[in-house]
């Protein structure tokens, strides 16, 4: 990798100190999610308003999908860090072409080149 050292030594604190965060906030959401989880299914359809229901479990699926996306994230980021134990880290994994200082700034987890990332996520069937 041709990037200068210390902005990947910059690259790794960040992704250290942003695994850190994640974890914490993880912990914060399952925790907040098991004490509210009697919460919301203890009175559920024992008397309780239809919509009373309905907002409960709303609430619990918003939750659990943001657990989800803090999970995505930290794994995201844990597999950056496995990256630069491996000496991989900033090339991409698809093309094994160097990924652009811009976008590992913005996105320092970034395992897909900006051009093999959108080719990902175009529909198929389209050039």
């Amino acid at each position: 990798m041709t990037q200068p050292e210390d902005f990947l030594t910059e690259l790794k604190a960040h992704l250290s100190a942003e695994r850190e965060r994640l974890q914490r906030e993880l912990e914060r959401l399952e925790s907040t999610r098991l004490a509210g989880a009697s919460a919301y299914t203890e009175d559920r359809g024992y008397g309780t308003h239809l919509a009373d229901d309905a907002s409960g479990t709303e609430q619990e699926e918003v939750d659990l999908a943001l657990e989800h996306s803090v999970r995505e994230r930290l794994a995201a980021v844990d597999e950056a860090l496995h990256r630069f134990e491996r000496g991989h880290y900033g090339v991409c994994e698809r093309c094994g072409k160097e990924i652009a200082a811009e976008r590992l700034r913005v996105m320092p987890w970034a395992s897909l080149c900006i051009e093999c990332q959108t080719k990902k996520e175009r529909p198929a069937g389209h050039a």
